[in-house]
């Protein structure tokens, strides 16, 4: 397994990583020999935003034999409140999820404190200053967090963190659909540029420059949803009308400025093979770019990548991450429980949609917007 930088952390984590989300829906046997096997391949680095306590006794038994082997992301505002996930600022609820964290994962610290998911930039300014910022800032002067990440999907909120100076990674997601805007000259240049500029010609405006941001201000990115929730394996579901495999979506993931660990979620040891198998690929198995370059053009069609053409809206809805957390819960058996709640965080919902459909004639795939805000609202709610 190679190890990476993650930035100004200094820390030396693997290139793959585990994205624990899913140890709740197996036995707490079953989850710890998961994580067992995961470090016996190599892999270092595991993410715990869950508040539920079945996943973090996992973690907690996973880690204990080796605990000074693995670099745990622990979240600070991700907390449980009536049986269920609750994102909160609020110390009634921050302080005592965060004993409750480091008593179950049975350590006395954590290896990177995460500002846990801020997607909106009203949310990252309201923090600055707040009673929750000052007890992450403790956390690290007392050595109970050695780092401070923050965890978001919005790239101007990231460059907000990447520039704050107190910041040192980020969790963000990161995967072609999530990146790419529809193809055109230069968009698969070689990645292996050396200038950024050449590498990022497809990408939309705002991530890249959050990505500039990361090496501008040396920030580590760890990185989730690499797979899309496995849409990216179906060329069915896939925007790009082609199949895509854990290795092409790992390289081009680490592709990424600052991009050092792709925390994969997994269910069985054999997914933890196929997410590993990446370092022992060849150039030809990594290559992600001829996958997307010869799939069928039509493929784009009726497909949402968040490109973001289709603003502004009267509503002020923001389409493209309302497009990006109905399909991160139509790709699942069920919804998550945190898809729900990111997507009733956002300011605006589809439920607000006035049907006026100007949104429908800038999108360059044709994808019925508003059809999609209607099933939005019915799935979600709101």
């Amino acid at each position: 397994m190679k190890l990476r930088r993650l930035g100004k952390t200094e820390l030396l984590v693997s290139e793959i990583g585990f994205g624990a989300e899913w140890l709740e829906r197996h036995t707490n046997e079953e989850g710890i020999e998961l994580i067992k096997y995961a470090s016996s391949k190599g892999i270092n680095i595991i993410d715990c935003w869950m508040p539920d306590p079945k996943s973090r006794d996992i973690i907690g038994e996973g880690i204990k034999e080796n605990r000074d082997k693995w670099f745990v992301q622990g979240h600070v505002g991700s907390t449980w409140k009536d049986g269920q996930y609750y994102r909160s600022r609020e110390m009634q609820y921050v302080k005592p999820a965060f004993e409750d964290l480091l008593a179950r994962l049975q350590t006395d610290y954590i290896d990177i404190g995460m500002i846990h998911y801020v997607d909106s930039e009203a949310e990252w300014d309201e923090i600055q200053g707040s009673e929750y910022l000052k007890y992450i800032f403790d956390l690290k002067e007392k050595g109970i967090i050695k780092h401070i990440g923050l965890s978001s999907h919005n790239p101007k909120v990231a460059i907000k963190a990447a520039k704050s100076g107190y910041v040192e990674m980020i969790l963000f997601s990161i995967n072609p659909a999530f990146d790419m805007l529809p193809a055109h000259d230069g968009i698969l240049d070689d990645m292996h540029k050396d200038s950024f500029d050449a590498e990022l010609s497809g990408i939309d405006p705002d991530r890249a420059l959050f990505y500039k941001a990361c090496e501008e201000f040396d920030i580590g990115v760890t990185v989730m949803k690499g797979f899309a929730g496995g849409r990216l394996f179906d060329a069915a579901r896939s925007p790009f009308g082609a199949a895509m495999t854990p290795s092409q979506c790992i390289h081009y993931a680490l592709g990424r400025p600052g991009a050092a660990s792709v925390l994969c979620g997994y269910d069985t040891k054999e997914q933890v093979d196929k997410a590993v198998y990446y370092e022992e690929a060849t150039d030809e198995e990594k290559d992600y770019a001829s996958v997307i370059a010869n799939a069928p053009l039509h493929s784009y069609k009726g497909q949402c990548t968040y490109c973001g053409h289709c603003k502004p809206c009267p509503a002020d809805i923001d389409i493209a991450m309302v497009n990006k957390f109905y399909d991160l819960a139509t790709i699942q058996e069920s919804v998550p429980e945190s898809v729900k709640a990111h997507y009733e965080a956002l300011s605006h919902h589809a439920s607000e949609c006035v049907g006026c459909r100007g949104c429908e004639s800038r999108c360059p795939f044709g994808v019925k917007i508003a059809d999609r805000m209607v099933k939005t609202a019915e799935l979600f709610g709101i």
